[in-house]
């Protein structure tokens, strides 16, 4: 039987994510496969997902506590119990959960496969602080792999563009969809506007929310019961609500955040969900949004057209009007809202962790 080993390091620092619920959804599937297993050595972690796993014990620390160095703390103590978990070599294969390289000096010769989900570090520099290393160390653990796993066929043009990699030594994994449709779930109490335009995820540079805000504007000072709903990503800043308020839009604005059965609840009783971030390397909430039957509206970038193919109607993300008059044609045409409803449903069976799972266990025989 083949093992696998998975590290601690994405599960020290997120508590939701589109990374932490890849390993997750790929560890639920190795528990139902008798020809392979897992180990997963950690004993602190906040992560939403972990739960989900019947073989893995640790518990969570200062959950409900914001402070200062407190991943710090959770990442120290959970490498302590990975360094020796590793230096014991009772596996087969490693696959590292992020980009740290403490473990090359304990995986002796085993063979590792690193799962490379975006290259916005390199692409968007300035988006990052100047003592991040998340490229510096990417760029290490993609030239010691022996199999890179990358999520989208752009990401992998990306990677070769950037770092010369061998195209042979990168194979494309699509994420699969753990969403079902919650437009009517009475276990949600939240209050929602009864009319809103949906944005997902953090809202930082090259996410484009800024623009998106500018475009949205023009549209939702003239309808008066259309209003914008932000999922995750923390509560506005100051400056955005400074923005806002310059805009006159502030009471048009709403934030929530919570679980995934929240944000399918959002999904569902919105008119539609706009993603106009300049890069992805995926795109998950393409696919999520897809399976709880709500419009998508997204940028013609990076690998969205590949996720969404013709399920979606795209805008220029640098265009302020482009972005407006496709939100105004899909927000005023109930016929184009059902017709990209049907086609998002049918769209979305193309993805599931089921094949994710399946592609990468053949990965791993490979090198084994």
């Amino acid at each position: 039987m083949m093992k696998v080993m998975y590290d601690h390091q994405i599960f020290s620092t997120q508590v939701y994510g589109g990374i932490s619920r890849y390993f997750i959804e790929l560890m639920k599937k190795i528990e139902k496969d008798d020809e392979i297993k897992y180990d997963l050595p950690l004993k602190i972690s906040n992560n939403y997902y972990l739960k989900q796993l019947s073989n893995i014990f640790y518990t969570s620390f200062f959950l409900n506590y914001e402070f200062k160095k407190k991943v710090r703390i959770i990442n120290y103590f959970n490498k302590i119990i990975s360094k020796n978990v590793i230096s014991k070599q009772n596996f087969d294969i490693f696959h590292p959960t992020y980009y740290d390289p403490y473990f090359l000096e304990y995986i002796g010769h085993k063979p590792f496969v690193l799962t490379v989900h975006d290259m916005i570090p390199e692409i968007f520099p300035e988006t990052f602080s100047l003592k991040d290393k998340t490229a510096e160390r990417k760029k290490l653990l993609i030239q010691k792999a022996a199999k890179i796993i990358t999520v989208s066929k752009n990401t992998k043009k990306d990677i070769i563009k950037i770092l010369g990699v061998d195209e042979n030594k990168i194979e494309v994994i699509y994420h699969g969809n753990p969403f079902r449709i919650r437009k009517n779930d009475e276990s949600i109490n939240i209050k929602i506007p009864e009319k809103y335009i949906l944005f997902v995820g953090n809202r930082m540079g090259y996410k484009n929310f800024e623009l998106f805000i500018d475009a949205i504007s023009i549209l939702i000072q003239d309808e008066d019961n259309l209003n914008v709903v932000c999922a995750g990503g923390g509560n506005f800043r100051d400056y955005e609500i400074s923005k806002f308020k310059k805009l006159n839009i502030s009471e048009k604005l709403f934030y929530y955040s919570g679980s995934d059965a929240v944000l399918s609840y959002l999904y569902g009783n919105a008119i539609a969900f706009v993603f106009p971030s300049l890069y992805e390397g995926f795109g998950i909430p393409i696919l999520e949004s897809f399976a709880c039957k709500c419009p998508v509206i997204i940028s013609n970038a990076s690998s969205f057209p590949e996720v969404a193919g013709n399920a979606a109607i795209y805008f220029n993300p640098q265009d302020k009007f482009s972005i407006l008059n496709s939100i105004r044609k899909v927000v005023y045409d109930k016929g184009l809202r059902k017709t990209l409803i049907t086609k998002g449903f049918q769209r979305v069976k193309k993805f599931t962790w089921r094949e994710t799972a399946q592609r990468t266990k053949r990965i791993y025989e490979s090198i084994v």
